[in-house]
């Protein structure tokens, strides 16, 4: 896509589920995408975007997912994603699986939302209240599942009338190389850019 200008203060970066469930390798997640991790550096890729969106005075916000016992044994209606997460005990509140991986965790005054329990984390956390308290109307979107929460939450912020980015190689998707690729190709239909971490980086950088 063509180059996309970042106004300054108007700028945020949402990261989903950055958390040790996904990003450590002793977390239930991890073994799910050790591989593609590798193929697409997502690690060394997501540390670099954060560290390069705080130079740049870019607005970040998180939003991690988590369960409760009584969620797991009470929640009716569950879709396929939640019937395996909840069979499997992944993102339990309260314990060490749900909390943010040091390198990929707030700073002090970066705001951590509720946690999300759906897929797309507009339905059920308070991120479009603070998209508009911060003044953020351009929002890149990165972290877990690339093809899940991420895909999801920036079709809603499009929707919702952001001008949204994605990023390619600041994630990893269900499927493999293929699911990846398949992936991709649907970004670039609904977003407004679709950019590597480097790519984003260097026009919010031109921006300011």
């Amino acid at each position: 896509m063509a180059s996309t200008s970042y106004p300054p203060g108007r700028t945020g970066l949402l990261l989903i589920d950055t958390v040790n469930e996904v990003f450590d390798p002793a977390g239930k997640g991890y073994p799910l995408f050790a591989e593609e991790f590798t193929r697409i550096g997502t690690f060394a890729n997501l540390t670099r975007l954060l560290a390069g969106a705080r130079e740049h005075g870019v607005s970040v916000l998180f939003s991690g997912m988590s369960y409760t016992e009584h969620e797991y044994a009470s929640w009716g209606r569950l879709t396929g994603i939640h019937r395996q997460m909840f069979d499997n005990r992944l993102f339990q509140a309260g314990t060490w699986a749900v909390e943010y991986h040091p390198e990929l965790a707030p700073a002090p005054g970066e705001v951590s939302l509720a946690a999300h329990k759906n897929i797309d984390v507009f339905a059920s956390t308070d991120l479009d209240a603070q998209l508009r308290h911060h003044g953020v109307d351009h929002l890149a979107v990165a972290g877990m599942i690339g093809t899940m929460c991420v895909e999801s939450t920036a079709r809603t912020a499009m929707e919702r009338g952001y001008h949204v980015t994605t990023l390619t190689d600041a994630t990893a998707a269900t499927g493999g190389a293929a699911g990846y690729d398949a992936m991709v190709a649907r970004y670039e239909l609904f977003s407004h850019a679709t950019h590597t971490v480097d790519e984003y980086l260097a026009a919010v950088a031109a921006s300011r």
